[in-house]
């Protein structure tokens, strides 16, 4: 199974940042709504077996809530458009870090670069688009998700979710 941690983004947000995205001039292979997310680790490949062991994670990472500002549209040079956040709350490192860590812990492969928060807009753009960006996504849940092929494409499916404090 191919796993990852992540903040999702709630539909009505999705449904915003999607039109949004449309109405921009960009050449890139939109992302669906559905698949909108904020990963905080990504894991690859993972036995089913060890599902528990992801959940028990979970249960232990900090549960302190917040918004963040999404406010940077730009493009990697793999031709990745996302939305990013300006500045990253503390909050939000302290998240990753502790995920991080109980992985590292937990004997699961953690990559080892700089923490880069965004929501993959589209794939495979040329160029990023004029624009700029104003939308909060609130840090509601931390969500386990599984990535999963079908012949539509890339479906996530979310396994197992922990909620965070209201702001």
């Amino acid at each position: 199974m191919r796993l990852f941690f992540a903040l999702p983004c709630p539909a009505e947000l999705a449904m915003r940042i999607c039109s949004w995205r449309d109405s921009l001039h960009h050449d890139g292979q939109p992302v669906s709504q559905a698949n909108l997310h904020l990963t905080l680790a990504f894991l690859g490949s993972v036995p089913r077996g060890r599902k528990a062991e992801l959940r028990a994670i979970g249960e232990r990472l900090p549960r302190r809530g917040f918004n963040l500002e999404l406010d940077h549209v730009a493009r990697w040079n793999n031709g990745i458009l996302h939305l990013a956040p300006g500045s990253i709350p503390a909050t939000l490192h302290e998240l990753v870090h502790a995920l991080r860590e109980e992985l590292r812990m937990g004997g699961f492969e953690v990559e080892h670069r700089p923490f880069h928060p965004h929501i993959t807009l589209a794939r495979h753009a040329h160029q990023p688009p004029a624009a700029t960006a104003s939308f909060v996504l609130p840090a509601q849940a931390v969500t386990l998700f599984s990535s999963e092929n079908s012949p539509g494409g890339v479906h996530y499916r979310a396994i197992g979710e922990w909620p965070l404090e209201s702001v």
